[in-house]
């Protein structure tokens, strides 16, 4: 797929160029994105530099993920990167982080929703999941904030660093934001509690 541009009240989404290297180095200086990303800790300029010349246009050329850098509307500053990755079955996965100095304003909230929506309109995805490691609160806030149903915890269900963590797993439905789903779904009925005799 060639990259598109996608936008919302406040943020323009698009593709990352090498113009963005160096806000990308700075922004994943920060400790916490380190810590509850997968992205290399140290995380050095040639990270940043592999980042945006390979695995982003290689996401986009095999159909494999799709990322975003997002900016202010109007111009500004590389306020967060979010991605879509990892097809399967028609369910997709939402990555993410927010550069520390732009945390708490909603942008994030705001960029998993354009991205639920476009996923769900023109990728024909099903089920668009989210995972954290347990702990990682903020990334869960705007998960619960956007209206992924957190489902349960997975053992061992985040490799980051080398090391098997516990993960929080989530997914919005194209119901949970009041669009079509391409197939008819059919939930589990509620657990009735057999007799006792």
């Amino acid at each position: 797929m060639e990259p598109v541009t996608l936008s919302t009240e406040r943020l323009s989404l698009r593709t990352f160029t090498p113009d963005d290297t160096d806000e990308t180095y700075e922004a994943c200086q920060d400790p916490d994105i380190q810590r509850w990303t997968t992205i290399p800790s140290p995380y050095a300029r040639v990270d940043a530099e592999g980042f945006i010349g390979g695995m982003v246009p290689d996401g986009w050329r095999h159909d494999t993920e799709y990322t975003f850098a997002v900016r202010p509307r109007e111009g500004g500053p590389l306020v967060a990167a979010a991605s879509l990755h990892h097809p399967r079955s028609g369910a997709w996965e939402v990555g993410f982080w927010t550069a520390k100095e732009h945390r708490g304003r909603g942008y994030m909230t705001e960029t998993v929703l354009a991205l639920a929506k476009w996923a769900f309109t023109d990728l024909g995805c099903t089920r668009l999941e989210w995972r954290a490691e347990v702990g990682n609160t903020g990334s869960r806030t705007v998960a619960e904030k956007a209206g992924f149903t957190v489902e349960g915890t997975l053992r061992a269900g985040l490799l980051n660093k080398g090391t098997l963590r516990d993960c929080w797993v989530g997914a919005l439905l194209p119901a949970d934001v009041s669009l079509p789903s391409s197939h008819p779904y059919l939930p589990a009925p509620a657990e009735r509690q057999a007799p006792v005799g």
